[in-house]
C-alpha cells in the first residue's frame, strides 16, 4: 500500500486546492492512501529556537506525518505572485529534518493562473531535496461555486485524469 499525504496550501473552507486534493483521495486507486493533511492552520511560525526537544506538537505531527509517508502532493494557490505564507510556514518546519530528503512530491492545481507559485514552490522544494515528480494535473476550479466544482471533480474524464496521475506517481514512488 503507497501511503501519500496531501497538503493544501489554502486555509479557506470553500478552497479549490483541498476540494482537488479530496477528489484526488476518493478517487485513488486501490493500492493507495491519500491522506490529507488538516493542520496547516495550526502551525506555529517557524522559529529555528523551536526545534529538537522544543518543536511544538503540530510541528511534530507534520514532520512525523511527512516521514512515515511514500510521497506527498500539494496543491496551493497563488497569492501575490507567491506561496501563501502558511505553506512556506509548513516547509520551513521541514528545512532542518530529514522528512522531506528524496521523498517524492507532485504539485498539483486548481487555477491555470498559479504560474509564479508554481514556480517558487516547485524551487522551494527542490530546493529542500523533495524528489520532484516533473508531471502535474491541473483541472481548472477557480472561481467555481461547490455545485459546479463537484460536477467538474465528479465528471468521468476528470476522475480518470486524477487516477491516472495517482496511478502514475505511485509508479514514481515504487521508482526511488
Amino acid at each position: 500500500m503507497i501511503e501519500i499525504v496531501a497538503i493544501s496550501g489554502s486555509l479557506r473552507a470553500a478552497s479549490t486546492n483541498s476540494a482537488l486534493l479530496a477528489a484526488l483521495a476518493a478517487n485513488a486507486p486501490a493500492d493507495c492512501r491519500v491522506q490529507l493533511y488538516d493542520g496547516l492552520g495550526r502551525l506555529p511560525i517557524f522559529n529555528s529556537d523551536d526545534e529538537g526537544e522544543r518543536t511544538p506538537p503540530e510541528a511534530a505531527r507534520l514532520i512525523e506525518t511527512i516521514t512515515r509517508a511514500d510521497g506527498v502532493i500539494v496543491s496551493c494557490p497563488e497569492y501575490a505572485h507567491g506561496v501563501p505564507g502558511g505553506m512556506k510556514n509548513a516547509l520551513d518546519w521541514l528545512v532542518s529534518r530529514d522528512a522531506a530528503v528524496g521523498k517524492p512530491a507532485m504539485l498539483v492545481h486548481a487555477s491555470p493562473r498559479s504560474l509564479y507559485a508554481r514556480a517558487a514552490l516547485s524551487e522551494i522544494m527542490r530546493t529542500m531535496s523533495f524528489a520532484m515528480y516533473e508531471e502535474t494535473l491541473e483541472i481548472a476550479l477557480l472561481g467555481k461555486k461547490p455545485a459546479e466544482m463537484e460536477a467538474i471533480l465528479t465528471d468521468p474524464a476528470n476522475r480518470r485524469a486524477m487516477r491516472g496521475a495517482i496511478e502514475a506517481f505511485s509508479g514514481f514512488i515504487r521508482s526511488q
